[in-house]
């Protein structure tokens, strides 16, 4: 089974942020909006690797990067545009969609980003893959 959604769809999902996974946490405490930023396909074990950003109507910690979302990028992710929303580039969960536990294939996504937007969140978390930093396993 490949992974039912693009790049750039808005899910679902119990994202665990790295402070939470720092104080030895394995469960998020509430589902969030997150963004599948990245599916590699791996055809060889039949496998998608996901990167997933999490999105919040908070801004951003000190320690935190993340980019405002524009108010025409939350209209079309179906996210509220009541308020601002961030996502953040300093940190992502990576998980396998085929062995997820918390993938739902079945869960329709809310709704995705637009290319233009997409394409300043790969080149803002681009720095994190070339330094290997910022991954928080969850497919343990």
């Amino acid at each position: 089974m490949a992974c039912p959604f693009p790049s750039g769809s808005v899910i679902t999902y119990p994202y665990l942020w790295r402070w939470q996974h720092a104080a030895g946490r394995d469960n998020a405490e509430k589902d969030r909006p997150v963004c599948l930023a990245i599916a590699v396909s791996d055809p060889a074990q039949d496998l998608t690797h996901l990167v997933l950003l999490a999105i919040s109507g908070t801004p951003p910690t000190s320690e935190q990067t993340a980019l405002e979302i524009p108010m025409l990028e939350l209209r079309r992710a179906g996210l509220s545009t009541l308020k601002r929303g961030w996502i953040t580039v300093s940190e992502y969960n990576y998980d396998v969609a085929e062995r997820s536990f918390h993938v739902d294939p079945n869960r329709a996504p809310r709704g995705a980003f637009g290319p233009g937007f997409m394409n300043r969140i790969r080149a803002a978390i681009r720095p994190l893959f070339l330094a290997a930093e910022g991954r928080i396993d969850r497919t343990l």
